[in-house]
């Protein structure tokens, strides 16, 4: 259907199929035609139509997102058209809408204004008749305000779509176009709009507020999250993190002091909090979280005190009136502002204020009340420990006379912690509730806090403690005793157990974080004797008594222990074992090694088919087998020493195949063998018949393997065994770091057991369950790390160990092209991820220096040429989106890229043209990605491509004969750029732009590239100098044109390293000269402010 011929009815149809219909069919027609719509010349006139006279909401929500992609695109709509569809929405369409009938849709409103601030944005600097044409948003937006309460509602919207879309950072264009659009909207407008804002709401409060009138509601709830929207403004382009909400400061600009110190703006906020329903007072709280993070160095000394003192007050105001807390959202908010109090004021401000006893006291009440109703917002919990966690640690810096009353107030806190988690567990339990514990992330944020606080008047934490673990304790050894033991009361005894080992393991972990003594150690001491008395308790009752939480918040205290007491640098004589050799006999950290690897042997043991508990005991176990001093003590265990000889399915259950188990709870046996393997490592030596003796039960497990290939049956019990096998020598091959206990393990693996590998990657290369770990292995095996691979000059195990790694690159490669085309969903789990680490292997092959490549094509063996060919089709078949989107996959095509560049330029030219283009633009498109170890690889990819192509045209015509085949290859490149001109031309845009008006974060690597760039495409070059130049106004244009004959000052017409590096300094400093030039507020045209158009 033409689209000329398209009536408004028949669009208005289409809009309709598009968003509410049901027919599949007709949706996907409407889609097709209406995309059709937005390319076409007559889209504008169109959408202008569809506003004026479309009936249904659905056709103007239509025309409103065709206006939006219309303005945002890169080469925009000339200047005339947009000014039009500027005032066309502000003045005729919006302003009128109240009178129109029937009233427009919400969301087509909304959908309007972000058309107007797009519009507004993207041509801020944009200059008619000497006037910027799109800066006089406010004046137009004041006409608004002074209309009806539906027209001043609308005016407030669009300041606020306006505010956030000048913050929002559009990556599809240069940041520093961005960022001088944003400061310059800051400096001449944002204030101003803070003003009015106030402004609006001093007359809303100045009036007696109805509550009842829904659009009054609507008003003031849009000025709030104005005033949000302005105080949430990224001042500095810092582009903080917002998810780092505890570290948060507002940069708030000098010329805005005037406000923040006038008393009555902090006040104003404060009485709209006690004065409006919560889901507005919750806005108002949310904007003085920003007041109370204004940046420190906004005032002087005495003002500063002044404003943390009307901080101060208000807190006081609202804890003294706590109904409005009773709201979620505003109990959330105050959490919010109190914890940011904390992070921009210092201990010893807050104590020299004349309120500061009452307010310390009312939020210690305030948040002991808080921990008491654990069920009441437990997310917001976060911030009040944060508060006391910075105030408890800062006590040792406070220089003041005055009392901070943190050794009353915390260990109430920590008390009150303490019992509210003791007394939720009959709750939990009884009512069958969500158990806090099994949120371990939150449980262990939270005791991370406490461990601060707990150490603070530390005696009276300790006795609490030890009281309520005797009283728990004795009382769960009577139900274990009882016969008829009611598993109800069980339960909750067990949970209580729980969190008191949790909370031990905390106050322990907390003498890393606060001042310590000989008493505190011993203290420690008492604590730890009952929790090592708990795991004897728990562990003889096995595997009839076992509670899975008590053994894992067995194992964060264990943890907590070895950071504290266990360790090459920790004192041996420390009080801590004072204690405990009385009761348990453990005198020294020895000891307590033995007790750990018991520990750790019974879990493995006994917990099996427990995924929770397994993988956090390997975990304790790899952390203990990291340091050197602990290793050689490790190993004169006889735990330790019985893992070693015994490491099978029969000791071990994780380790045996079960139709139960799931195919990821094998991973954690990596982690074990890694462990292991550090363990065999401290006394092997060259020692092979030990190495043998470890490897027995995987030699048996593999036999057993080639048995049932060869026999044919129970294939899916191969496919797990083999999963297993893996996994386990991955872990084996991780922490083999010399060559000496390598080459063991290569004699092992080959010849035997590697066409093992082979054949189950044939069979099974549509299972990424099966092919991830035996790929991953190859990685592994691949990696010549401390150069365990340099084997002697008689050995060939490097040949032979990369042709069988190109064996399972070809066979993987070959076979996953037979896989078609996959879904979304599916593509990176069953093809990409599997490239990804064949890409990883061959990248750590090239780079290993433990083959020498040059030898296949000596003697006719075309391992190395089908690797080749092997990468080149699994390549093809990911989209260059592919290649940036899955960054495990652009982390090994690039750094893969970047060797074969640099040492493989033959494969690179001999290349068929198509495919060519594609390596190419892949590295024009990387050379954009934020990433900066992808983006640095491609620079160095194309360094050498570009060095290569430069030195051939250097040398083209001198070459003797016997050159002729590389002068064939230089050839190609040359024949092959003369064809496409634009690729390179295209690059050079890219890292020019890079460098001048991008954050350029590797600005060595872009450097190397570019000079080879410049002197191939000097033409190009002078083009891109003149564009950036004109661009300008004529007092820049001078400055600019010297910034460029300084770029090229005594750069000379060849690529030596010393011409580079004069190059280099040269562009560090023409990037920080053209970005002086630039940061000067001037009328240049934004959409000229990029390169790469």
């Amino acid at each position: 259907m033409a689209l000329h011929f398209q009536s408004l009815a028949e669009l208005e149809v289409l809009c309709t199929h598009l968003y509410i219909g049901t027919d599949l069919t007709q949706r996907i027609e409407a889609e097709k035609a209406l995309l059709e719509l937005i390319d076409s010349p007559e889209c504008l006139s169109k959408c202008q139509l569809l506003l004026e006279q479309g009936t249904t909401s659905y056709a103007q929500l239509l025309a409103a997102t065709c206006l939006s992609k219309l303005v945002s695109r890169v080469s925009p709509l000339p200047i005339e058209q947009r000014i039009d569809i500027k005032c066309f929405l502000t003045g005729n369409y919006i302003l009128n809408y109240v009178a129109s009938q029937p009233k427009l849709a919400p969301f087509v409103i909304q959908a309007l204004i972000q058309v107007i601030a797009k519009i507004t944005k993207l041509g801020w600097f944009e200059v008619q008749k000497d006037q910027f044409v799109f800066r006089e948003i406010i004046a137009d937006v004041k006409k608004f305000l002074q209309g009806t309460v539906e027209h001043c509602i609308i005016g407030v919207i669009i300041l606020s779509e306006l505010t956030q879309e000048m913050n929002l950072v559009d990556y599809s264009r240069p940041s520093a176009k961005h960022r001088k659009i944003a400061t310059s909207f800051r400096d001449t407008s944002l204030k101003d709009i803070l003003t009015l804002a106030c402004s609006l709401l001093k007359e809303v409060l100045a009036k007696p507020l109805n509550l009842q009138d829904q659009s009054q509601q609507n008003l003031v709830m849009q000025v709030l999250k104005l005033v949000l929207n302005c105080l949430n403004f990224d001042f500095i382009g810092s582009s903080a993190d917002e998810s780092a909400d505890d570290l948060c400061t507002v940069q708030i600009p000098t010329t805005w002091r005037t406000i923040f110190l006038e008393p009555a703006t902090l006040d104003l906020f404060f009485n709209l909090y006690h004065s409006l329903p919560p889901l507005l007072s919750q806005l108002a709280l949310s904007c003085l979280v920003q007041f109370a993070s204004t940046r420190r160095s906004l005032f002087n000394s005495p003002e500063r005190a002044q404003y943390l003192g009307n901080l101060i007050k208000g807190v006081k105001r609202i804890l003294e009136n706590p109904q409005g807390l009773s709201d979620p959202g505003n109990y959330h908010e105050f959490c919010r502002f109190l914890a940011r109090l904390k992070t921009n004021y210092q201990l010893g401000e807050l104590v020299m204020l004349e309120e500061y006893p009452e307010v310390i006291r009312l939020i210690a009440n305030f948040t002991i009340t808080s921990l008491q109703h654990w069920e009441f917002a437990p997310n917001s919990v976060h911030y009040l420990l944060t508060l006391w966690q910075r105030m408890v640690a800062s006590v040792p810096f406070v220089k003041s006379t005055e009392p901070h009353l943190l050794d009353t107030y915390a260990p109430e806190i920590t008390k009150a912690f303490i019992t509210s988690r003791l007394e939720s567990v009959a709750i939990v339990v009884r009512d069958n509730l969500d158990d806090p514990l099994d949120d371990t992330a939150t449980v262990f944020q939270q005791l991370e806090q406490l461990c601060t606080v707990s150490r603070c008047e530390y005696e009276k934490t300790c006795t609490l403690l030890v009281q309520l673990f005797d009283q728990n304790a004795q009382n769960y050894q009577k139900l274990l005793h009882s016969p008829s033991g009611i598993t109800v009361d069980k339960a909750i005894q067990e949970g209580r157990l729980a969190w008191l080992v949790y909370l031990v393991g905390t106050v322990v972990g907390g003498r890393l974080t606060y001042t310590s003594t000989d008493e505190h150690d011993a203290m420690d001491g008492e604590l730890s004797c009952r929790v090592f008395q708990l795991i004897s308790l728990m562990d003889t009752g096995l595997p009839q008594c076992s509670n899975e939480k008590i053994e894992l918040a067995i194992l964060w205290f264990l943890d907590q222990f070895r950071k504290t007491y266990v360790g090459d640098q920790l004192q041996r004589t420390s009080k801590v074992y004072a204690r405990m050799s009385e009761v348990l006999g453990i005198t020294d950290d020895n000891h307590v090694l033995e007790t750990f690897m018991t520990k750790i042997v019974t879990n493995l043991k006994y917990w099996g088919r427990c995924e929770p508990v397994i993988s956090r005991t390997l975990q304790f176990l790899n952390d203990l087998s990291v340091g050197y001093i602990l290793l050689k003590k490790l190993v004169k265990i006889d735990a330790v020493k019985f893992m070693l000889k015994n490491h099978t399915s029969e000791h071990f259950p994780f380790l045996g195949i079960c139709d139960s188990s799931s195919l990821s709870d094998f991973r954690c046996r990596t982690t074990f063998y890694t462990a292991l393997t550090r363990l065999l490592m401290v006394d092997l030596g060259e020692d092979e018949d030990e190495f043998e003796n470890f490897m027995r039960p995987l030699t048996v497990s593999f036999e057993t393997v080639l048995q049932i290939f060869n026999n044919n049956f129970k294939q899916e019990d191969v496919k797990r065994m083999l999963i297993g096998l893996a996994r386990d020598l991955r872990g084996i091959a991780f922490a083999l770091n010399t060559k000496t206990s390598y080459t063991m393990l290569f004699d092992w693996i080959y010849p035997t057991y590697l066409p093992v590998l082979q054949r189950a990657v044939e069979r099974w290369y549509g299972e990424p369950a099966c092919t991830t770990p035996i790929l991953k292995l190859m990685a592994e095996l691949m990696q010549n790390r401390s150069q365990r691979l340099n084997f002697d000059v008689s050995s060939p195990n490097g040949i032979l160990l990369f042709r069988e790694a190109s064996k399972m690159i070809c066979t993987y490669g070959n076979q996953i092209l037979s896989l078609g085309s996959l879904s979304k969903d599916q593509i990176y789990p069953m093809k990409l991820k599997g490239i990804s680490i064949c890409y990883s292997a061959l990248k750590s092959a090239l780079c290993g220096n433990y083959v020498s490549f040059g030898v296949f094509k000596l003697y006719g063996d075309n391992h190395f040429d089908n690797v080749l060919q092997a990468f080149v089709k699994m390549l093809l078949t990911a989209s260059h989106s592919d290649l940036l989107q899955y960054r495990k996959l652009s982390q090994s095509y690039y750094p893969l890229l970047e060797s074969l560049t640099q040492d493989h330029m033959s494969f690179i030219t001999n290349l068929e043209p198509p495919v060519l283009l594609y390596v190419l633009t892949s590295i024009s498109e990387g050379l954009t990605t934020l990433d900066t170890l992808v983006s640095s690889s491609c620079c160095t990819s194309l360094d050498y491509i570009v060095t290569y192509l430069f030195k051939h045209i250097a040398k083209e015509g001198k070459k003797p004969l016997r050159y002729r085949e590389a002068a064939q290859a230089g050839q190609r490149l040359l024949h092959f750029m003369q064809q496409n001109p634009d690729v390179l031309q295209q690059m050079m845009s890219v890292l020019m732009n890079t460098i001048v008006f991008e954050d350029c974060r590797n600005q060595w690597s872009v450097s190397r590239p570019l000079l080879g760039l410049v002197l191939l495409n000097e033409k190009y070059f002078g083009e891109l100098r003149s564009s950036l130049i004109n661009s300008q106004p004529l007092p820049k244009q001078e400055v600019l044109a010297q910034c460029f004959r300084n770029l090229m000052e005594g750069v000379e017409q060849n690529l030596s390293i010393k011409n580079r590096d004069r190059f280099t300094q040269n562009l560090s400093v023409f990037r920080r000269d053209v970005a002086e030039v630039l940061r000067s507020d001037g009328s240049t045209d934004p959409g000229s402010l990029d390169m790469m158009s």
